[in-house]
């Protein structure tokens, strides 16, 4: 069962994170700015009130009159009040419920007893307060908005970097030995895009190194063995007929096809072979071939087409396919062309699971069921002259079937069955030698 994966992109997250930084900066200042406005507007209301209700002892002190409202002895004064009032003190005292605007009282003690008391509510400064909350918002909305976008611009600047970087990479992959993901990605920005480009190139160049030392290296010993080799065909041909003599030639001839395919894959390594194309009708072409080589198989031609491909290339693609199912299949081998499609078939045990995996490997002959003799050449082979005909080559092995009888090496019945298909591309190859982008059907 598989593991659902959420992929989002790279300037979503950068402005993901701008706008959850600016919202918590937003509203921290804003609740700072509104206390600390609200602070200060309580501590100027009780100021006033403190003045009021010295205005109004003295003007009731002189002519016995009350101002400002002032009341004396006045029932709803707060208990905190009359403690401070029978101590002899003036004060004040803020009654906030926490919702709508608090009120003020203020309080004296006279001399002859009584408490004079004033209180308000100040509706008209707390109503600023609230107009202020509505500029703190509108501010943090755009604030947050801002930082959207400003996330957007940077996230979006950096993920284009990013995916010409990735683009570059995937060309260095398919063999384009002239990218360099730094000048894929340009810009005068100095940021870790482009420490990361510099070491992919580094990489990329050290490896290309590497390859090519081996290749050099490999067609070398090739090439320096093809002279002995054909001298020791040559002089086996002059020994007495007899067996060891046969055994002789035909060690020799084994040695001589492997160095000229050791030759052909470091010819492939390199990048250097190019196509020569020619218009073609695949069936036909297919039939004929196939009939050269593979007297007994089965050709099925579903459906037939004309391609400009290199015949010579082709032909040696579809002869090693047939020479790997002889040597590691069973027969009937089947060989069935569907337009530009084009299948190998036989019945044995099926490629093992490391090709399937990871693809033809040199010197790789598979598991123990399909190791029987070769040195893995000839499906590396097939899948570089198919790169070089801008084809794709792939693998895959075929249902297990089971009947209920027992077949000679005990099965059951079971015959899976390797499938080489070759999907031939509609355009010519590129001068690269990299193939276009081929929809190949899951």
């Amino acid at each position: 069962m598989g593991r659902f994966a959420l992929r989002s992109g790279l300037r979503w997250k950068v402005s993901l994170a701008i706008a959850a930084v600016s919202t918590l900066v937003a509203v921290v200042l804003s609740l700072v700015v509104h206390n600390a406005a609200r602070v200060s507007m309580l501590d100027n209301s009780r100021t006033v009130m403190d003045e009021r209700v010295k205005v109004a002892q003295r003007w009731y002190e002189q002519s016995r009159v009350l101002g400002f409202g002032a009341k004396l002895d006045d029932p709803k004064l707060p208990e905190q009040l009359k403690k401070e009032a029978w101590r002899g003190q003036r004060a004040t005292y803020l009654e906030d419920s926490g919702t709508g605007t608090p009120e003020v009282w203020a309080s004296v003690p006279l001399r002859n007893g009584k408490v004079l008391s004033v209180h308000t509510k100040f509706q008209d400064r707390f109503a600023v307060l609230n107009d202020l909350d509505r500029v703190l918002l509108i501010g943090s909305v755009a604030v947050v908005m801002g930082g959207i976008a400003l996330g957007v611009l940077i996230g979006d600047q950096l993920s284009r970097r990013l995916r010409k970087a990735a683009t570059a990479a995937r060309k260095l992959a398919e063999g384009d030995s002239e990218v360099r993901v730094r000048e894929a990605i340009g810009g005068r920005v100095r940021d870790e895009t482009d420490d990361l480009a510099r070491a992919v190139d580094g990489m990329a160049e050290a490896l290309q190194q590497r390859l090519e030392a081996e290749r050099r290296v490999t067609a070398d010993i090739a090439h320096e063995l093809r002279t002995p080799v054909t001298g020791l065909l040559t002089a086996a041909e002059l020994l007495p007929p007899g067996r060891p003599t046969e055994l002789v030639r035909d060690r020799a001839q084994a040695m001589r096809t492997l160095v000229e395919d050791v030759l052909e894959v470091a010819r492939l390594d390199g990048f250097a072979e190019r196509a020569e194309l020619q218009e073609i009708a695949v069936a036909e072409f297919i039939a004929r071939r196939v009939r050269a080589v593979a007297p007994d198989a089965v050709i099925n031609v579903a459906r037939d087409a004309h391609v400009s491909t290199d015949p010579r290339r082709l032909e040696r693609i579809m002869g090693n396919l047939l020479a790997n199912a002889a040597r590691h299949g069973k027969p009937p081998f089947e060989v069935t062309v569907e337009g530009r499609v084009l299948r190998v078939r036989d019945h044995g045990p099926g490629f093992p699971e490391e090709l399937l995996k990871d693809g033809p490997s040199r010197f790789r002959t598979g598991s123990k069921d399909r190791a029987g003799t070769g040195h893995g050449l000839g499906l590396t082979i097939a899948a570089g002259q198919a790169r070089v005909l801008g084809a794709r080559l792939t693998f895959r092995n075929a249902d297990p079937v089971l009947d209920g009888t027992d077949d000679a090496d005990g099965t059951g019945g079971e015959c899976r069955g390797a499938v080489a298909v070759l999907w031939l591309p509609e355009s010519a190859p590129t001068n690269t030698g990299s193939f276009p982008i081929i929809e190949v059907p899951d």
